[in-house]
């Protein structure tokens, strides 16, 4: 007979956890037993929003705010939802979107390194495609992006990839 067995608790991160997407997932993941703490500068994200784990308010580009998170925590994966994400304004302030999405992608990166953390799950976006090449579109997709909000992401998943070689860290 099929039986059971529970995942055991985990410790999450949740940077950006106080928007529509994280907040769904921090929902999800106490409803599943687990510990949650959410990460989020509020910007566009709610306060009230987060009502399943505790809020740390912080910023991705504030590295010393992320070290004071980590030391005080021992967290088992991070979900990595915070970013600047309008196309039409990152065109307009490119730098601010390569600071945000690709400086605060690293910022978090050398903190769960330097505390042992090496699970992470980042959320990207179909913008790092550019103009589909067919009706369907699959991971191995030509990857072209045509805004520097699709470039920030595409580098951070360059990052990401990068880190898996030299220090081992597992993204998804």
């Amino acid at each position: 007979p099929f039986t059971s067995r529970k995942a055991p608790m985990r410790d999450i991160l949740i940077c950006g956890g106080a928007g529509y997407i994280g907040s769904h997932m921090a929902q999800h993941l106490a409803e599943q037993g687990h510990r949650v703490t959410v990460f989020d500068n509020l910007s566009t994200g709610h306060r009230e929003a987060v009502a399943w784990g505790e809020l740390v308010e912080g910023d991705l580009l504030d590295a010393a705010s992320l070290q004071r998170l980590f030391a005080g925590r021992r967290f088992d994966a991070v979900m990595h939802f915070a970013a600047q994400s309008l196309v039409g304004e990152s065109v307009r302030d490119p730098y601010a979107y390569y600071a945000n999405n690709v400086g605060g992608t690293i910022n978090l990166l050398q903190a769960m390194r330097k505390h042992g953390t090496e699970r992470i799950v980042f959320s990207s976006t179909a913008a790092i495609f550019g103009e589909p090449c067919s009706a369907l579109i699959d991971e191995d997709h030509r990857k072209q992006p045509i805004n520097p909000y699709g470039a920030s992401k595409l580098m951070a998943e360059r990052i990401l990839a990068d880190a898996a070689a030299a220090y081992g860290l597992r993204s998804v």
